[in-house]
């Protein structure tokens, strides 16, 4: 089992940057896939990010692709979401997740979900 809590949301001006961290707890993290979805209000979860066990292979949805970055360390059993170049449509929960094996941007598909942190961008 592996435990997720997020953290570095906030709110920021359209244009801004900010950094999601996500803590995992469990003897699985270093071999699990984990990736990053967002929520807005009154729309589906949808896939940001996501990054293999090794840090080797990196995903994104193509609506974040030069904008955002997905990192780990799993010396640390953390993920990151660095997220640059914000917009007003960037506004949601940030949900971490991850899940053993191979990629997939279906959120059904992952096993371990935080909280979630709220990002609010203004224009």
């Amino acid at each position: 089992q592996v435990q997720l809590v997020e953290s570095g949301g906030g709110l920021v001006q359209a244009g801004g940057s900010l950094r999601l961290s996500c803590a995992a707890s469990g003897r699985t993290f270093s071999s699990s896939l984990m990736g990053w979805f967002r929520q807005a209000p009154g729309k589906e979860r949808e896939f940001v990010a996501a990054i293999s066990w090794s840090g080797g292979n990196t995903y994104y949805a193509n609506f974040v692709k030069g904008r955002f970055t997905i990192s780990r360390d799993n010396a640390k059993n953390a993920v990151y979401l660095q997220m640059n170049s914000l917009k007003p449509e960037d506004t949601a929960v940030y949900y971490c997740a991850g899940k053993p094996g191979y990629y997939t941007n279906f959120a059904g598909g992952y096993n371990y979900w935080g909280p979630g942190t709220q990002v609010t961008v203004s224009s």
